[in-house]
This record gives C-alpha cells, sequence and structure tokens, in this order.
C-alpha cells in the first residue's frame, strides 16, 4: 500500500492537538505495574508502542507463572522495559518480537542484568531477542554500563531500580547518548516518591516503593518535529500544537531551539506552542553542524529539511540511528538521493552537500524568496522501511513536489492520526 501526497498553495494555517509522549507514557505504565497499586494516567499515548507495552503488562498479571510466550512485535522500548521488569517478576516467559526486532541488540542490558543475578537465556541468537526469562527477587548493588550504545536499556535498569534489594548504583564506560531520556527516567521516577541521585558518571538509585499518583502525560515533542519542518518548507504558516510544555521533561524539545536555524518561531502558549514562519529568513550559516547524541529521534526530520531548503550540513552524533528499526543513516542517504539530493556517509555521520545531482528538474526555485534544493530525480517514492519517522520525516516535501509514501501506516508505532492531521492543514492525501 502507498499513498500520494501533494499539497497546492505552500499556505500552512491550522490548529493540531499533537499526540501524546509514548516516551512518557511507556515509563509510567512499567512504574505503574511496579507500584502494585492502579493510578489515573490522563493523555496516554494511543501509539502502538504504548498499545503493546500496555496490552503485555495486563497480560502478565493473568498468565500462570510458567511457559509464557509473550511477543510485542516492533516495539522496541517494551522490549527492552520487559527484558528488565521480568526480570524481576516471578515466572517463566519467553519474550520475542518481529523479524527486525530479532536483528537488534540487547546484549548490554541482559549482561548488566547478569550482573544483578538475573536469569536469562538467548533463545536463538546470542545477544539478540528472543530470550527465557526466569525472574525472581534481584540483589542489585553496583554494576558498569556502557553508556554510549542506548538509553533505554539504562532507563529499563532504573526503572526496576528500587525493587532491588540493595538498590542499585549504575556507572558509565563511556560517553552517554540520549542523555535526556535517562534524565526524564529519573524525574518521573522521583514524581512517583523513588530517590534518585546522578553525580557525575553514576546514578544511585535507594531501594524503596514507588507511590501512586495521578499522571499528566504530555504531548510528544518528536511528534512535533515534523510540524516545524512543515513550517520551515512552507511559503506561509502558523500552526498552533496544543498539549506542548516549555518545560518539559523531553529532551527533543530542543527541536524549537534547532528550527529557529530554519526561520521557524516558537511562541509559548498556556496549553502548546504557536509556531510561524519567518517571512524574511536567510539562512546565513555556512558551516551547519548539529550533534544528535541527545536527540537522536529528530535528526531525520532535520536531515529532510537540511536538503530541501538546500543547506549544506553536516549531523553528527547519530551512532544509535543504526540499531533503530531500520538503519536510519542509510535508509535517509538512499532516500534522498533517490530525489536527487547530494548527501554522504562518513561512519555515523550524514553529510548533506550543497550541489545536486545534475539530472534534477522540476525545481521549484523559491519558499519564501529562499532557493529551494528540490528535485524529481529518478523517482518521487519513498520507501518507508517499517519505520514510522522515515514515513513522517519525508512527508514536509510535499510542500516543494508531489510524493509517494510507501506503506504509510508505519505511522500508527507513535503518530497515529499524522494523515488526519496533515489533511487538516490542505494536505492531499489520495
Amino acid at each position: 500500500m502507498s499513498i500520494s501526497l501533494s499539497h497546492f498553495t505552500q499556505l500552512i494555517k491550522g490548529e493540531i492537538q499533537l499526540t501524546s509522549s509514548k516516551s512518557e507514557s511507556n515509563r509510567a505504565l512499567i512504574i505503574r505495574a511496579l507500584c502494585g497499586k492502579n493510578f489515573e494516567m490522563e493523555n496516554l499515548a494511543t501509539a502502538e508502542d504504548t498499545v503493546i507495552l500496555k496490552k503485555t503488562l495486563h497480560s502478565i498479571l493473568h498468565l500462570s507463572t510458567t511457559n509464557n510466550v509473550l511477543d510485542v512485535g516492533l516495539a522496541g522500548t517494551a522490549m527492552r522495559f520487559l527484558t528488565a521488569y521480568l526480570a524481576i517478576q516471578n515466572g517463566e516467559w519467553t519474550l520475542t518480537g518481529s523479524s527486525r526486532m530479532k536483528e537488534r541488540p540487547i546484549r548490554l542490558l541482559v549482561t548488566a542484568l547478569h550482573q544483578m543475578g538475573a536469569e536469562i537465556e538467548y533463545i536463538e541468537k546470542e545477544g539478540f531477542p528472543p530470550l527465557k526469562i526466569k525472574g525472581k527477587e534481584l540483589i542489585g548493588g553496583k554494576i558498569q554500563v556502557d553508556g554510549s550504545v542506548s538509553s533505554q536499556y539504562i532507563s529499563a535498569l532504573l526503572l526496576i531500580a528500587p525493587q532491588l534489594k540493595k538498590g542499585l548504583q549504575l556507572d558509565f564506560i563511556g560517553e552517554l547518548t540520549s542523555k535526556p531520556y535517562i534524565e526524564m527516567t529519573i524525574n518521573m521516577m522521583c514524581y512517583f516518591g523513588v530517590s534518585a541521585a546522578w553525580k557525575n558518571n553514576s546514578i544511585t538509585v535507594n531501594n524503596g516503593n514507588y507511590k501512586a499518583k495521578d499522571f499528566i502525560v504530555e504531548a510528544d515533542w518528536s511528534a512535533a518535529s515534523y510540524w516545524y519542518s512543515i513550517v520551515a518548507l512552507a511559503k506561509e504558516a502558523e500552526i498552533t500544537l496544543f498539549g506542548l510544555q516549555q518545560n518539559s521533561l523531553q529532551g527533543d524539545a530542543v527541536v524549537a531551539k534547532i528550527y529557529e536555524n530554519f526561520g521557524v518561531k516558537t511562541e509559548y502558549l498556556n496549553n502548546g506552542v504557536r509556531l510561524t514562519k519567518t517571512s524574511d529568513f536567510r539562512f546565513r550559516t555556512s558551516d551547519f553542524r548539529l550533534n544528535f547524541s541527545n536527540c537522536p529521534d529528530l535528526a531525520q526530520a532535520v536531515a529532510v529539511t537540511c536538503a530541501a531548503l538546500n543547506v549544506p550540513a553536516k549531523l553528527t552524533g547519530l551512532s544509535t540511528l543504526r540499531i533503530k528499526e531500520t538503519d536510519r543513516i542509510l535508509a535517509l542517504q538512499t532516500e534522498l538521493c533517490k530525489l536527487g539530493y547530494n548527501v554522504e556517509v562518513e561512519g555515523d555521520d550524514l553529510i548533506i552537500l550543497s550541489s545536486l545531482r545534475t539530472e534534477q528538474r522540476g525545481v521549484k526555485q523559491s519558499v519564501s524568496n529562499n532557493k529551494i534544493a528540490s528535485c524529481l530525480a529518478m523517482t518521487n517514492t519513498i520507501k518507508t522501511y517499517n519505520d514510522h519517522r522515515m514515513a513522517m520525516a519525508f512527508a514536509p516535501l510535499a510542500l516543494l513536489y508531489p510524493i509517494t509514501i510507501e506503506n504509510p501506516d508505519v505511522v500508527i508505532k507513535s503518530y497515529p492520526n499524522f494523515w488526519k492531521d496533515l489533511e487538516r492543514v490542505g494536505f492531499v492525501i489520495e
């Protein structure tokens, strides 16, 4: 299945009730399960990842304690959080997922849990799901973890830490990636009554109990990035995104600062943000560099924006993108080059060059008097690689020329109403 996407005026105006944060939702679900007491969660995300985690946690309560198979499909956060969660639940569990999930490494998390005495075995390939887990009480104590791979490993360990007999001290080796996601985890744990302290390269969590407290999930700043890209590529734009907060737990709120570089102004409201396009904007930076170590989920939207606006850029801190739903670095390069943009990869860096392939055609010359690097090189069909962020990152290009998105339903993983919301502001979907 595929959809054709276009926009005839390049004029964007509307109000959007943005999807809820699946990062906050998933953490809150694990905390509620560990708390043992029910509490209300307002605005819980409807993203597929969150729905899968919620259903799986519910089923765990009603299954026998032996020979249980839990399938999380493509939900990477659920796989990691449940690996740690099940390690301390009485019972025997097989935790599995999709074929792609079986290619996503989990060794570092399992090794850390082994250090605490967990009984976890690899069923097929060493270092990868599916896993056989025999849950039991874990002692905890002091362990070392590599902080450079995935913050979800660290968050998974932190979330169960209060349930460990000696609590947990995590000492990090190497440079941390996605640090704001770890900060989000700690802040939410503290909100629910747990004592946690971060000093230098070590986090200490004391033994204790989560306290049941009602929780309101904020809208998703990661999802907001696609609207920032839309405003940047539009001729004129004014969009209100409801549910976002200025003082957010989410590290991806930095998207507001990043898109100042592309002429997008953010006005913070009591109930969200208003985005507008600066009418006389000119991109003036000749050596544009951005490090995404702390906000990797923003990289795809920013990469497409840079290419479309003909902004030479070097995007770094992308190492974790290789182990996501797909190899996002390779996918970005492949799809941008198909459209005629000149993109190179150096290690884990993405370099977007100002010169374009010579066979470009159908180029639009201006949006808000800027030169737009848009072209219909070989095909305008975007392959999404079963990756929700590929579909949403490339969608704003329809402001410049018609595009086709393959497998558009992948957006249900994080933003189920994405296509409907685009239609609200004038995008034509066929």
